[in-house]
Formats: C-alpha cells, structure tokens, sequence
C-alpha cells in the first residue's frame, strides 16, 4: 500500500466523518424547527449528507481502504450545543441558520482542503468539486432563508 492512497484514504475518512456528522446535525436541526421550508431545507440536506457519505464510502473502498465509522467528537458537541441553543434562545429558527451556515463554509474549506491534494485521482476529484458545488448551492440557499426570517 502506497503512502499516497493511505494519504488520500485518511483525508477522505476523515472528510466521511464530517459528513456523518452534517447528516446528523440537519437531522437534529430539522427536529428543532417549527418552519415548514426550514424543516424541508434541513431534511433534504441530511439526505444530500448521506448520499455523500455513501460516495465517499464507495471511493474510499476502492483504494482499498478501511472505512472509518460514526461521526467526531465535535460533530457531537456541536448537535448537543444546538440541543441547549434551541432550548434557551428567543429566535431559535435564527440560531439554527447561523450555525449551518457557520457549518457550510467549514464543510466548503474542507474540500478545499482535500480537493488542494495535488495526488488526488480523477474519480475522487469528480465526486469531491460535485460535492462541493452541492454544498455551496446549499449555502446560496440558506443565506436567502436567512433573509426571510
């Protein structure tokens, strides 16, 4: 096994956790919101997640690599924080917002991160900038939400 593909496995692996722990944070958000397009937004953005998490499983198989199950300590830190935010704050719609959007533009700096690899193959380049696009289609979307409230 090559340095590079275990290089590339674990920058994937640990791209895969945060997109575990995305999927889950839209989740607990769409849990947390009375709005009927912002509990429709952040249900399709966990769907979006974990149709990314099942790709980049795919590709991270394929350089026969071990996948990493379930998600980081900070992705759970992060859901139990917007748990006691929902339960304190006044605009709670508000507060969910602002954290996903603090959420994408992490995510965004991720892949860039990953995608600045220069060994990266063709495949997992394709399925990373798609991803990517996807996410800041997201964040375009949720800044208009934000608008509205």
């Amino acid at each position: 096994m090559s340095t590079y593909t275990e290089k590339v496995g674990t920058k994937l692996n640990n791209l895969l956790e945060k997109t575990y722990d995305a999927e889950k944070g839209f989740t607990k958000a769409a849990e947390n919101i009375e709005n009927t397009s912002l509990r429709s937004y952040f249900k399709n953005k966990a769907q979006e997640r974990l149709n990314f998490g099942r790709e980049l499983k795919e590709e991270i198989r394929s350089f026969n690599q071990d996948v990493d199950k379930g998600g980081s300590i900070t992705g759970s830190a992060h859901r139990a924080w917007m748990d006691v935010k929902s339960l304190f704050s006044a605009n709670d719609e508000e507060s969910m917002l602002n954290e996903a959007i603090r959420g994408e533009k992490a995510a965004i700096e991720e892949y860039d991160d990953v995608l600045s690899e220069t060994s990266l193959p063709m495949s997992t380049k394709s399925i990373l900038q798609s991803q990517k696009l996807a996410i800041n289609n997201g964040l375009s979307k949720i800044n208009a939400l934000e608008d509205i409230q």
